[in-house]
């Protein structure tokens, strides 16, 4: 990772736009639903686990970034939290889908099984969130205002445009436009991730248009804006500096093709990494030859691509512990299968 303090910035806006997006749409329909769409979902325990591996399977951090999303609001347990986040791949998926194709969907059915076994063991055993349920739970008042959206108020909300409509209007928009700078559009290589953050901030500038003022300022204003995205926003900045001064002073590419002895617990190392970006290099080095699957497996079930950044600024607690397992299960199946010449 070069040390680019405009990259930095652009990547935290993407993180931290995504996971706007995805509570600003999660909080709607929830107060719309009058929750019962995730009361349904918490009375599962065995639904989540799947919910949790199809957000998992989704190419790119979206689905990581939802079931996180879903986890702070206590909607998902920590068992389904884990599923999710050994299942998915990142950012990285595109590179394998791109390189190694069949290798790629070789790996993702043996994550989701490793994922589904995993979050099945667990919740046998701990099926509650380790998040404060007080803080965090997605809120559904009663009142009529809140929970009755008239479009023909569309016209009156930008008559009265309240500060916090306005603000969070320009919000979406300029953390959307800020990732078209520098960005060139290729037919041949289309990005998809791209396309789904334009989609959510559709979707996310629609309901802020039409949502009563009551309900703007008491759920998106007060607990999504307030509670969430500027903790989320200067976390991610931070973590993204730090990781950024790591590589630019070490180069680790280099250390792992002079010591390829160790680069079977580096890949699980570097897998603790949260975000995506540095495990491309087993990828690279797997798709050349230079080292076995078993390590690209070990790599890919510890990390969980950019979606550990908002697990740690929500909950450091969640977050080491699922690191701590998935570290547990990476040294059992990797060992496993790098001696079995996987």
């Amino acid at each position: 990772m070069k040390l680019n303090f405009f990259e930095i910035i652009q990547q935290t806006l993407m993180v931290s736009g995504f996971v706007l997006f995805m509570m600003l749409i999660i909080e709607y329909i929830n107060v719309k639903s009058k929750g019962g769409w995730s009361k349904n979902l918490k009375n599962s325990s065995f639904f989540q686990l799947f919910i949790s591996s199809g957000l998992g399977i989704l190419p790119g951090c979206v689905g990581t970034f939802t079931a996180v999303s879903l986890y702070t609001h206590n909607i998902i347990n920590f068992a389904a939290l884990l599923t999710a986040t050994i299942v998915t791949i990142g950012d990285e998926a595109f590179v394998m889908l791109t390189l190694i194709p069949y290798t790629a969907i070789k790996l993702i059915i043996i994550i989701t099984v490793l994922g589904l076994i995993s979050g099945y063991i667990v919740n046998l055993f701990f099926k509650k969130s380790l998040i404060n349920k007080v803080e965090l739970h997605l809120q559904t008042h009663e009142e009529e205002g809140c929970l009755t959206f008239n479009r023909g108020n569309i016209i009156e909300h930008f008559k009265k445009i309240s500060f916090q409509r306005a603000l969070l209007i320009a919000v979406l928009i300029l953390v959307t436009l800020s990732q078209f700078v520098g960005y060139t559009f290729d037919f041949n290589n289309i990005n998809w991730e791209l396309i789904l953050f334009i989609l959510g901030c559709i979707v996310s500038l629609f309901i802020v248009i039409i949502v009563p003022d009551h309900f703007l300022e008491d759920h998106l204003w007060e607990h999504v804006i307030k509670k969430h995205f500027l903790k989320i926003f200067l976390w991610t900045f931070g973590a993204l500096t730090l990781i950024a001064l790591t590589y630019h002073y070490f180069d680790i590419e280099l250390w792992v093709k002079n010591n390829l002895f160790y680069v079977l617990l580096l890949s699980i190392l570097i897998g603790i990494i949260p975000i995506s970006g540095p495990h491309i290099i087993f990828i690279t080095l797997f798709s050349t030859g230079a080292v076995p699957f078993s390590i690209l497996l070990a790599n890919s079930i510890v990390q969980e691509g950019h979606g550990g950044l908002l697990l740690i600024a929500e909950s450091k607690k969640s977050f080491f512990i699922i690191k701590l397992i998935k570290i547990f299960i990476a040294l059992i199946i990797g060992v496993i299968c790098y001696y079995l010449g996987c």
